[in-house]
């Protein structure tokens, strides 16, 4: 008899973007003739940049000519997209081999395989509120999960705890779902506590792109001593708009080692590769030579014309919220939103009130975890035109 993994029975039933799709499905089957204007999921609205689509149709040509033609890659992506990604980081001040950087099909990908390289005995330090693939992916494996508050008082952006020793340490800056970022000098904390303890950080950057402030740390890597301790993740699904492309990386130090059960020093690196080798077939030569584009020089420039646009749309949410007094987060250096419900709301009765009054569809700050409750997810990544409608609708109705 097969006995299957009962942790799955721990999950709840559905994903949170479902529940959400279910009720939004409803709504518009009831009310054909209303516009709804969607804010929830962050899936990007701008197109790919003219040199990424240009380097996408060169690529899918080379696959019709025997002598440009590309069968299986490098598990670990190709040498052009490793390279593509260290010339990136070395234009903020980290400096990367080209075998620490593992290509992918995006970061949400990579965070739940990365539970491979761990024993499921560790004990695992995760945020609340948290984007679900952190909670989840722990969930299926049975392992013991430690929470650290966000809250207002500490702008969500929970510090090292005292009381608990951890081994796997869930990191994201800017976060989502609240938009908070870590300073480097918040940063310098987890990187002492997780190498005073052995733990090792997974370093979510899938929001780096959105940082504008130099003081700012994109990447983990600018904090002394994090190649000892982190492993980072990053998406090409907000720089470059390649939510449905699928593209990202993730960076293992070399230097990176932890013992196993048996005490036995064990590269990181190197166990990564061997999974990545054994269970991925590696990302297509023509996507990554998409994702090439986007790093060099005229491919960032069309890309960050998008990134401002998604800013552009932040700072009219935020100015809306502002005249009708609703407190939030977020919204500087992310295309998300976290306000505080009003009126005492929850989060549910809110986005139900936000949908069959205004037509808006949100993300329930509930859906994030036992501290969200209260508290609203909206993205920046609609159009001008929604955008705008959007909030006029919000201080329209909440101005009153």
């Amino acid at each position: 008899m097969a006995i299957v993994n009962g942790n799955y029975a721990n999950l709840k039933e559905s994903y949170l973007f479902a529940d959400i799709a279910n009720k939004v499905a409803a709504y518009a089957a009831a009310n054909p003739d209303k516009k709804i204007i969607r804010m929830g999921i962050g899936d990007v609205t701008m197109p790919l940049a003219r040199c990424v689509v240009d380097a996408l149709v060169k690529a899918s040509i080379d696959q019709g000519s025997a002598d440009t033609f590309h069968g299986y890659g490098p598990e670990q992506g190709y040498k052009f997209f490793q390279d593509a990604v260290a010339g990136y980081y070395a234009d903020f001040g980290v400096e990367l081999d080209a075998k620490e950087i593992f290509c992918s099909d995006g970061a949400k990908s990579d965070c739940g395989n990365l539970t491979d390289l761990f024993c499921n005995a560790d004990t695992i330090l995760i945020p609340d509120p948290v984007y679900p693939v952190y909670l989840d992916t722990n969930i299926m494996c049975g392992r013991n999960i430690k929470y650290m508050e966000g809250n207002p008082e500490n702008g969500f952006l929970p510090m090292p705890p005292k009381d608990i020793k951890a081994d796997v340490i869930y990191l994201c800056s800017p976060n989502n779902p609240t938009g908070a970022v870590y300073s480097k000098e918040q940063l310098e904390a987890w990187v002492a506590y997780a190498l005073e303890n052995d733990s090792v950080i997974l370093f979510d950057a899938a929001y780096e792109a959105f940082v504008s402030d130099p003081a700012v740390p994109r990447s983990i890597y600018l904090i002394p001593g994090a190649k000892k301790c982190a492993i980072e993740l990053c998406s090409l699904s907000k720089l470059g708009s390649f939510t449905g492309t699928r593209c990202g990386y993730t960076i293992v130090p070399l230097e990176l080692v932890r013992p196993d059960e048996q005490g036995n020093m064990m590269s990181l690196n190197k166990m990564w590769l061997r999974r990545q080798t054994t269970k991925y077939n590696g990302t297509s030569y023509i996507i990554q030579r998409g994702a090439e584009a986007i790093f060099s020089e005229e491919g960032l420039k069309q890309c960050r014309k998008n990134l401002a646009y998604y800013q552009e749309n932040a700072k009219i949410m935020m100015a809306g919220l502002d005249k009708v007094g609703i407190k939030y987060f977020g919204g500087v250096h992310s295309p998300y939103i976290w306000l505080q419900c009003p009126n005492g709301m929850g989060s549910w009765e809110f986005f139900d009130m936000l949908l069959e009054k205004f037509g808006i569809v949100g993300t329930p700050g509930a859906g994030f975890g036992k501290c969200g409750e209260g508290y609203f997810r909206l993205t920046a990544f609609g159009s001008r035109e929604n955008t705008i409608e959007a909030m006029e609708r919000i201080v329209a109705g909440f101005g009153k």
